[in-house]
C-alpha cells in the first residue's frame, strides 16, 4: 500500500524537537505573562517564526491554549516585539499556525488576504509552466503560501482541497470563491484530513463543494502516460503529482531494462517505465485491489496489461523469493509508504524500522550496472538518513553502490525557505557496480 499524498504536518515537530537541519531543540517559554489572545514565544521559536516556519506546537507555548479553534491570536517575542498572527487549532498538536508576519495586514476571514495569496500562487505556477502545465498540479501549498493546513490540487478539470487543520476552515468560503474565480474548474471537491490529539481518525472521502459532480475516473496525462484518478477517494486519488520528477528520472533510464516496481500502488512508475521501453515490468504490492487500477492505467496508456507481471505480497519477502530463484533485474524502484498495514501483522511496514532491510533485499536482485530508484516522503528521514540507510544496506548485501542522481519536489510544490519540513520528498538513483 502507498502513502497518502503530500506531506503530513503532524509527523514533524518544529518546536522543542530537533529539526532536520540539526538545529537544537526549541526551548519552552517559561514564566510567560501575556494577555488573552496573545502568546509570547521563546527566543528559538520566535526566530523560526521570523524565518518563515508556520507551525507552533502546543508544548512550546508555555500555557494552555484558551481560544476557540479558528481564532486569530497575536504572537510576540520576549521583548514584546510583534512577530505575527496565527489561528488556533484546539484539536491538533500544532496549536497555532502562522498567517501573517505583518502588523498592518488584515488576515481575518473575508478580508481578501487569503484570496489574494491564492491568486498569486496560481499566477506563479502559470508563469513557471507556461503552456506546459501538468494536468495533475499542486496549485497551493498553504503552509508555505499563506493559509497553513490547506492544500489545493488540480486533476484535469477538477480541484481537490484538503483541510489538514480545522483552524483554517473559517477561510473556506474565501478560498473556494478564489478557486472558482482564478481556476474556473468544472468542480471543486474537499476532504477533511483532520487529526485529533488522541490519534489519527479514519480518512473520510472527499465531497463535492462547488460545481459539477466529478466522474469516478478522471484521466490525467503525464509524458504520454495516462493515469486514472478518483478525487473522492479517502486514501489517495491514485496518483502522486509530487513524484513527477522521480517518474521522469526512472523513464530516462528504463529503456531495455528489467524493472521491479515495489510498493507499486496504481502503477504510475510501471506505466512510465513500460512506455520508456522497459523489457519487463514486475509490480509488487500487498493490496490486490491496486493491481486492478494499475492494469487500467496500462490500458489507458496503450499498453498491454498482460505484459505487466503483478505480485500481491510483502515486498521484502517477494524479493527474497526472487533472490532464491536467481531472478535478477536491471532496475528496482523502491518507494515505500512511511507506514502501512499488510494483510497480516508480519506484512506491516515502517520506513524507519524496515528501510535498510528492503533496500538490502533490492540490491540482492539487482545485477551489476543496475539502477536502484529509492524514495521516501517521511519527514522523519532526512537526506542524510536515506544515504545512511543505503550505505548500511550495501554493507548488509555485500554490494558496492554509487549515487548518480537526486531529484526533489517539482516546481509546483513550492516551499518557504524557513520551513524545512515542507521539503519532505527524497528521491535518489544509485548504480550497483
Amino acid at each position: 500500500m502507498k502513502r497518502p499524498p503530500g506531506p503530513p504536518p503532524q509527523r514533524s515537530q518544529a518546536a522543542r524537537r530537533p529539526s532536520r537541519d540539526g538545529a537544537p531543540p526549541l526551548a519552552r517559554a517559561r514564566g510567560v505573562q501575556a494577555r488573552d489572545g496573545q502568546y509570547r514565544l521563546s527566543d528559538d521559536v520566535a526566530r523560526r517564526v521570523q524565518l518563515g516556519h508556520p507551525w507552533i506546537f502546543r508544548e512550546s507555548l508555555g500555557r494552555p491554549v484558551s481560544e476557540a479553534t479558528g481564532t486569530v491570536v497575536e504572537l510576540i517575542a520576549g521583548n514584546r516585539e510583534f512577530l505575527g498572527r496565527g489561528f488556533v487549532d484546539q484539536d491538533h498538536s500544532v496549536a497555532v499556525r502562522v498567517l501573517s508576519r505583518s502588523s498592518n495586514e488584515a488576515v481575518h476571514p473575508g478580508s481578501g488576504t487569503v484570496a489574494r495569496r491564492f491568486e498569486d500562487s496560481v499566477q506563479a505556477r502559470w508563469m513557471i509552466f507556461g503552456a506546459n502545465k501538468p494536468q495533475a498540479l499542486r496549485l497551493f501549498t498553504g503552509d508555505s503560501e499563506g493559509l497553513p493546513g490547506v492544500t489545493v490540487d488540480r486533476y484535469g478539470d477538477f480541484v481537490l482541497v484538503q483541510w489538514l487543520s480545522a483552524g483554517a476552515l473559517p477561510w473556506r468560503d474565501e478560498l473556494l470563491d478564489a478557486i472558482e474565480k482564478v481556476v474556473q474548474p468544472a468542480g471543486i471537491y474537499e476532504q477533511r484530513r483532520l487529526r485529533p490529539l488522541g490519534g489519527q481518525g479514519a480518512p473520510e472521502p472527499a465531497v463535492r463543494a462547488r460545481g459539477e459532480e466529478a466522474p469516478l475516473e478522471i484521466v490525467v496525462e503525464e509524458s504520454g502516460a495516462k493515469i486514472a484518478v478518483d478525487v473522492t477517494a479517502p486514501l489517495g486519488v491514485g496518483m502522486f503529482p509530487d513524484l513527477r520528477l522521480g517518474r521522469d528520472a526512472v523513464a530516462a533510464k528504463a529503456r531495455g531494462r528489467r524493472v521491479a516496481n515495489l510498493f507499486s500502488y496504481t502503477g504510475a512508475f510501471s506505466v512510465r517505465a513500460a512506455l520508456a521501453g522497459a523489457t519487463e515490468v514486475v509490480a509488487v504490492d500487498t493490496a490486490a485491489r491496486v493491481h486492478a487500477r494499475a492494469r487500467r492505467n496500462y490500458e489507458l496508456s496503450g499498453l498491454d496489461p498482460a505484459k505487466m507481471e503483478q505480485v500481491t505480497g510483502d515486498a521484502q519477502k517477494t524479493l527474497e523469493k526472487f533472490a532464491d530463484r536467481g531472478r535478477r533485474f536491471d532496475m528496482v524502484i523502491c518507494d515505500p509508504p512511511t507506514f502501512s498495514h499488510g494483510s497480516a501483522p508480519s506484512e506491516s511496514f515502517s520506513v524507519i524500522r524496515d528501510m535498510v532491510q528492503v533496500i538490502a533485499a533490492s540490491l540482492r536482485v539487482l545485477d551489476p550496472g543496475g539502477i536502484l530508484a529509492l524514495c521516501t516522503n517521511s519527514v522523519k528521514m532526512n537526506p542524510a538518513d536515506l544515504d545512511r540507510a543505503l550505505a548500511d544496506a550495501a554493507v548488509e548485501s555485500n554490494a558496492t553502490v554509487r549515487i548518480v542522481e537526486r531529484v526533489g519536489l517539482p516546481a509546483d510544490y513550492m516551499v518557504a525557505p524557513g520551513f524545512p519540513e515542507g521539503n519532505y520528498l527524497k528521491f535518489l538513483m544509485a548504480i550497483r557496480l
